[in-house]
Formats: C-alpha cells, sequence, structure tokens
C-alpha cells in the first residue's frame, strides 16, 4: 500500500475540502471514493484507505469512512499534503 501523503497528494484540492467537509468519520459519497480509487491507481484501488462501518446506507451499499489512519493523517497535524498537479485535467488521465 502505498504512502497516505502520496495518495492523498493526488486528490485535487476540491476533493480534499470535500473529505474535510465530511470530519474525520463521515460516510464518503461515491465521488470522493471513486477521487481515493483513481488516486490510489484506478477502480477498487482505494480500498483500504476507506473501509466500511458496518452500517448500510438507504440503497443498501454500506457506508464508509477513511480508515482510522488516514482520518488521523487528514486531520491531525501532520504537513500539508503536496499537490502533484492533481488540478490539472491531463494528469488525471
Amino acid at each position: 500500500m502505498a504512502n497516505i501523503a502520496e495518495i492523498l497528494g493526488r486528490l485535487t484540492p476540491e476533493e480534499l475540502d470535500g473529505l474535510r467537509s465530511l470530519g474525520p468519520q463521515g460516510h464518503l459519497t461515491k465521488p470522493l471514493v471513486e477521487a481515493l480509487d483513481r488516486a490510489a491507481g484506478g477502480a477498487g484501488a482505494g480500498r483500504g484507505y476507506y473501509v466500511p462501518t458496518g452500517s448500510v446506507s438507504e440503497t443498501g451499499g454500506p457506508h464508509l469512512v477513511l480508515r482510522s489512519d488516514v482520518s488521523a493523517w487528514l486531520f491531525g497535524t501532520a504537513p500539508q499534503i503536496p499537490h502533484t498537479g492533481a488540478s490539472d485535467p491531463a494528469a488525471q488521465q
């Protein structure tokens, strides 16, 4: 599994704001799960950076949250995330 800073550093500023707006244990939206997957290398690659809570949504899908160490890194005292051109649409393809 890649470094947390490396993966989160591949997210756009808007995606990071979205994660921060949810708080440390907020349920991840489908677009944020997809963003984590993309940052980790592709569909499903972000699994492990987010985990199921044990509860399910109205549609029956599991609620997902950031893994505790990922959440601590994002909301704790770790250095700010270095951006690697993630806001450049060409870098996201």
